[in-house]
């Protein structure tokens, strides 16, 4: 058997003189569980305008390519929603995305033009992947993906906590524990987690128990694309997860488990959290778990944290995504050049 663009499709190649005369007549079949396709004959004219139907259907083509993405490139799940809604999406509009020709493509960037510009990237940004897999798997002859918008979104700057509104939140959180309430010592220790430790609203409630070790101030989280690491746990942090720890229900695998089985979705958790900043009399629309985990970035940032550190901590595979705090906190890093730089104390 020969594999085709990636591992997903084996090619049973013709093995006698009859088929291999027909072959340009009818292609070979591509086997992919117990789903039979036929490939594109790349070699023809009409193949490489993209005329000649792959025989692919588009939810088929869909699931191999998010399975590519997943088996080969570790996509988390969340990505791997995200794309195969905007993948399904577009099949709505054009109809087959594996036979779609540029115009289609052009009509589809019709569609999407009133989107916000990120999510116009990311809509466009699947395509383009969606489309070169095609090419790799044979399905088709060209890659139209050129034919999609093309932009680079403005990387927005983080909503911000400042330090007197985090105060006030964890005021209200540890005023609700002193009760003894579970539910108040839940949420005492995700937050102290969010802001503690800057875990991802997915890595905090998918926290398994195995991850909670019992003596080193580490947590051990899996982040995107599998990638696992080492988080440290402050003070503040372990105490709280201590605490809830003892009046955790029994049962279950995670450190947050829901009732229902399996563990705390992450609506929840942002619904808990508006309800917090609620009684704490602060704007629910500023507080998010991502708001939370900007303020830990921003706020090691501003105490002196080095870059490097940082990224580590919040498990950035490119530095590039943790410089957007050196934009933040751009007031610091003026006083510190003004500071320490050997010329800044030289007279003119």
């Amino acid at each position: 058997m020969r594999k085709s663009g990636n591992r997903f499709f084996a090619i049973n190649h013709a093995k006698t003189k009859t088929l291999e005369r027909d072959a340009s007549r009818r292609p070979p079949k591509v086997k992919s569980g117990n789903r039979f396709l036929p490939s594109v004959d790349c070699g023809s004219q009409k193949s490489r305008e993209n005329k000649d139907s792959s025989g692919v259907t588009s939810p088929d083509a869909i699931a191999a390519f998010l399975a590519m993405l997943a088996a080969e490139r570790g996509a988390a799940a969340n990505t791997l929603s995200a794309y195969a809604r905007d993948l399904h999406g577009a099949a709505a509009l054009i109809g087959d995305l594996v036979g779609a020709d540029r115009a289609a493509l052009v009509q589809l960037g019709e569609h999407w033009r009133d989107l916000a510009p990120a999510s116009l990237a990311r809509k466009a940004s699947a395509l383009r992947q969606f489309y070169a897999f095609a090419v790799d798997e044979g399905w088709r002859g060209d890659d139209p993906g050129d034919a999609l918008p093309r932009l680079r979104p403005r990387r927005p700057l983080p909503r911000l906590l400042s330090h007197s509104d985090i105060a006030t939140l964890f005021g209200q959180a540890e005023t609700d524990a002193a009760s003894g309430d579970p539910a108040a010592l839940r949420l005492l220790a995700l937050i102290e987690l969010l802001y503690g430790s800057g875990l991802r609203a997915t890595e905090l409630v998918s926290l398994p128990l195995s991850a909670v070790p019992r003596d080193a101030p580490l947590l051990t989280v899996t982040g995107k694309g599998g990638q696992a690491r080492m988080v440290p746990v402050g003070d503040r942090a372990g105490h709280a997860l201590r605490a809830w720890l003892r009046v955790r229900p029994g049962g279950g695998r995670h450190v947050f488990p829901s009732p229902r089985g399996g563990h705390l979705s992450r609506v929840r958790l942002f619904q808990l959290l508006r309800e917090l900043a609620l009684r704490a009399g602060i704007d629910p629309q500023a507080i998010s778990p991502h708001v939370l985990r900007h303020a830990f970035a921003t706020h090691l940032l501003e105490g002196g944290a080095d870059l490097r550190v940082l990224q580590t901590l919040l498990g950035h595979a490119d530095i590039a995504t943790t410089q957007i705090y050196t934009h933040v906190d751009g007031a610091r890093l003026v006083a510190l050049v003004n500071a320490r730089h050997p010329l800044s104390h030289t007279n003119r």
